[in-house]
C-alpha cells in the first residue's frame, strides 16, 4: 500500500476516534434532543455520517451497503429525527457501528483506492478521492455535534 494510502486510513481512524470520543458521555436521552435553532440531534448526525460514507462508496461502486437501506430514511440529506422508527438504531447502535466502519471500509477497499470507476455528480472517480469528501463531511458533523452539545448543557 502506497505511504498517502496508509495516511489516508491513518486519517479516517484518528477522525473517528476524535468523533467517537465527543460522544462518549453523550447519554441516549441527550442523543435525542433537538436544540432550537437545530433541525437534527447528535442521534441523527452519527447515522448521518455512517450513511454518507457508505453511500459515496455505493453510489460509486454501485454495490451493496453494509448497513439497512432504510438508513436513507432516517439518516439522508434532507431528513430528521422525525422520520425515526422503533427500527431506527440507538445511540449505542450507531458507536458500535461507528467504531467498526473504518476497519470494514480499509478492509473492503485498501487495494482499490485508485480503482476507476464512472465519475460522481461531483467529479470523484476513486474510493481515495470519496474518502477524502467523506473525511472532511464528517467533520462538518463533528461541528454541528459540538455546537449541539454546547446548547444541551447550556440548557
Amino acid at each position: 500500500m502506497e505511504r498517502r494510502h496508509e495516511v489516508l486510513f491513518e486519517q479516517l481512524n484518528t477522525y473517528r476516534g476524535e468523533l467517537l470520543n465527543m460522544v462518549e458521555d453523550v447519554t441516549e436521552e441527550e442523543a435525542e434532543i433537538v436544540p432550537r435553532g437545530f433541525n437534527n440531534n447528535i442521534r441523527w448526525n452519527l447515522g448521518h455520517v455512517i450513511l454518507d460514507q457508505y453511500l459515496w462508496i455505493r453510489v460509486l461502486t454501485k454495490e451493496d451497503m453494509p448497513v439497512s437501506l432504510a438508513f436513507n430514511q432516517w439518516f439522508g440529506y434532507g431528513t430528521d429525527p422525525s422520520h425515526f422508527t422503533d427500527e431506527t438504531p440507538s445511540l449505542a447502535e450507531l458507536i458500535s457501528l461507528l467504531r467498526e466502519q473504518p476497519r470494514l471500509i480499509e478492509q473492503d477497499y485498501r487495494d482499490r483506492l485508485e480503482e476507476e470507476f464512472p465519475p460522481t455528480d461531483m467529479g470523484m472517480h476513486t474510493i481515495e478521492q470519496v474518502l477524502v469528501r467523506t473525511i472532511f463531511h464528517e467533520g462538518l458533523h463533528m461541528g454541528a455535534i459540538i455546537a449541539i452539545k454546547r446548547q444541551i448543557k447550556e440548557q
